[in-house]
């Protein structure tokens, strides 16, 4: 039998799985409503008290009843989260880097797939589904810009992705134009000026594929290089088999290229198999990149260089920013805060040799 006395004398690290907020309590020296008010973070605690109470959890290894938390405030510590398609791999990478953010702070995700059409999305926003959640975090590719008013919802929610359709509800993007620009300015650093372009844009310029077509044009502009349209291969929808009929295309017409922009990962590598199958080297003759930095982009061969959008800052900004609103630090009804997230060019083999690489 132990003891408050034997308990005193051991290790507390030792007795981390029981730990209960009583032994925190004991610990800090607080009382078990100080601990409690740490827990679900609310404002009214010193910084020195909650800076003792952060350290007895650590020494402890408390970990706290989830369940026994949301049920006291009456939430179901579950979260959405609405894709496009799961079987993309740069969504299905994301939904895994929410999964894990949310854990940590205690909730479980619903996972929806939109198929990023529209009338599924909207549909997303008054589901049963939805209702089953807490809040939403929510990438929509399908709404259009006069859809904005059904975003102005009464629940928490976070959007992702490039369609801000000037609403009031808290947005985490990608920096896809200045992406897309270093990417380029890659490519022309390495003597490469008949670059192609694989993928298309939206009618209204405000989805991923016209930021990035943007910041792939900003770059062209700047070194004086004109881009011929016969060197854009149209894909609407993004994947391998696009990118490649997409590739196709291209060579078909008979104008020299020297390199290519996917404006994605998967894009890009259904580019590079018609490019081997039509002899051409990469990189030597010619080089390509891609956007989004996906698992396949190490483990192809060549090697993917790619744009790395900052997937896991934006997984865990877009989790915090709806625990915020759900803790009541950050009110739905208030203007939505905006994240872009820092991105990097991953240097890879598709484009070894050029300049700087």
């Amino acid at each position: 039998m132990v003891t408050s006395n034997d308990v005193g004398s051991m290790r507390w690290g030792v007795l981390a799985v029981s730990a209960t907020m009583r032994d925190v309590a004991r610990l800090a020296d607080v009382s078990v409503k100080t601990v409690s008010n740490v827990v679900n973070r609310f404002p009214y605690v010193s910084g020195a008290t909650r800076t003792r109470v952060l350290a007895a959890i650590d020494e402890l290894g408390y970990q706290m009843n989830f369940a026994a938390r949301n049920l006291s405030l009456g939430r179901t510590g579950l979260i959405a989260l609405a894709v496009p398609e799961l079987s993309l791999p740069y969504f299905g990478e994301l939904a895994s880097e929410v999964i894990r953010a949310a854990e940590v702070r205690g909730y479980t995700v619903l996972l929806e797939q939109t198929g990023g059409l529209r009338e599924r999305e909207l549909e997303v926003l008054g589901s049963e589904r939805r209702r089953m959640s807490d809040g939403l975090i929510f990438s929509p590719v399908g709404l259009r810009a006069g859809d904005a008013p059904e975003l102005e919802v009464e629940f928490p929610m976070v959007l992702l992705g490039e369609r801000a359709l000037q609403s009031k509800v808290h947005h985490v993007a990608m920096a896809n134009v200045a992406g897309a620009r270093a990417a380029t300015e890659h490519l022309l650093a390495g003597g490469r000026r008949h670059i192609a372009l694989v993928g298309s844009y939206d009618a209204e310029g405000a989805g991923a594929g016209s930021l990035r077509t943007r910041g792939f044009l900003d770059a062209l502009d700047a070194a004086g290089v004109q881009h011929d349209p016969s060197r854009t291969g149209a894909a609407i929808v993004w994947t391998r088999s696009t990118g490649a009929e997409a590739m196709r295309k291209i060579l078909d017409r008979g104008i020299p290229i020297d390199a290519v922009f996917g404006l994605n990962d998967v894009l890009a590598l259904g580019a590079m198999r018609v490019l081997f199958e039509c002899g051409l080297r990469v990189p030597d003759d010619v080089a390509v990149v891609g956007f989004d930095d996906i698992d396949e982009a190490r483990f192809s061969r060549p090697s993917l260089t790619t744009v790395q959008p900052g997937r896991i800052q934006i997984a865990r900004t877009a989790v915090a920013l709806l625990v915020k609103q759900l803790e009541g630090g950050l009110p739905a009804e208030s203007t939505g805060e905006q994240f872009v997230a820092d991105f990097t060019l991953e240097l890879r083999e598709s484009t070894t040799g050029l300049t700087g690489t």
